[in-house]
């Protein structure tokens, strides 16, 4: 039986370093690699990379296309994005050719700062480079400004104060991302009004259909239908409506069971199994819980 080819997998900076043709860095746990210097093979690259490290990628020009799950982002425009440790990355290098700059953090480097346990609550680490992150002109300059300031740092001598300036600045960095991150849910809400849109449709479509799949619809599976990652699909909607991917699924759920209770002769158990439920018991919680009232009180209410 054939082995599946493995993406390159980079435990260290100098590893990395080495296999893009730059010198050992500075700083064995943090390092800002210049897309314009680096060289390597393309052909070692064929099934993509991961590392054991934080990624934030910042791209001022970008030709050719990131492979990130099952879709593709073209950054001829420039941003952001994020890669958490373990997560694949896969690039055509073919026709790539950009400008700008990545900055790579190992967690080691977060170890005894607050930052170690933040950083992992930023969603836009889960997201796909589908959903990177768009920059105005003043936003890129902050931007750089920050990845100067760390470089800067990282040149001088090192003392006592260095790691915490460095950490201040990435600090800095991630809280411009999130609210960059926000501004973008923001300016392009014609764009995220058509996701409420299919995700109404998904939904519609998803109980409206004969059971053919079986269960309760997941934020995975939605999501996946509307070529986003669970977490950002979330997170717009948690923007634009207060409420996560789940709470909607579980308005949806709510509203079809009331129109199967008031309008069919199922049972309360037959209304639960064909919502996708595996236990009457648990949608009669959920149903009360968003109602107030059990399932069979709301059917007994159009019986009078």
């Amino acid at each position: 039986m054939k082995m599946p080819k493995l993406p390159l997998h980079f435990r260290s900076l100098s590893a990395l370093h080495e296999a893009m043709g730059k010198p050992v860095p500075q700083h064995p746990l943090i390092s800002i690699m210049d897309y314009g210097e680096i060289r390597f093979n393309p052909a070692s690259f064929e099934h993509g990379m991961k590392t054991d490290f934080y990624k934030i990628s910042f791209k001022t020009k970008f030709n050719g296309k990131i492979r990130y799950g099952q879709g593709y982002y073209d950054f001829q425009e420039g941003g952001m994005s994020f890669i958490a440790p373990g997560q694949v990355l896969k690039v055509d290098y073919e026709e790539a050719a950009h400008d700008g700059m990545s900055l790579h953090i190992h967690p080691d480097f977060l170890r005894s700062y607050p930052l170690l346990a933040k950083i992992k609550k930023y969603g836009f680490f889960s997201y796909s480079a589908a959903e990177a992150l768009y920059l105005s002109e003043k936003e890129k300059n902050s931007i750089l400004t920050i990845f100067e300031n760390i470089q800067n740092e990282l040149n001088e001598r090192i003392d006592p104060f260095s790691q915490d300036v460095v950490i201040s600045q990435i600090e800095l960095l991630l809280t411009y991302s999130n609210r960059f991150y926000n501004r973008q849910f923001i300016t392009r809400k014609a764009v995220n009004n058509d996701l409420l849109s299919k995700l109404e449709d998904t939904l519609n479509a998803f109980f409206d259909k004969e059971k053919g799949v079986e269960g309760l619809p997941t934020v995975e599976y939605v999501a996946s239908q509307l070529n986003l990652t669970p977490r950002y699909l979330s997170d717009m909607l948690r923007h634009h409506t207060g409420q996560n991917a789940q709470h909607h699924i579980h308005d949806k759920l709510i509203e079809k069971a009331k129109e199967y209770l008031s309008e069919s002769q199922l049972s309360v158990a037959e209304t639960a199994y064909q919502l996708g439920f595996e236990h009457p018991q648990s949608f009669s919680k959920l149903f009360k819980k968003k109602t107030t009232l059990t399932p069979n009180a709301f059917k007994q209410s159009f019986q009078k």
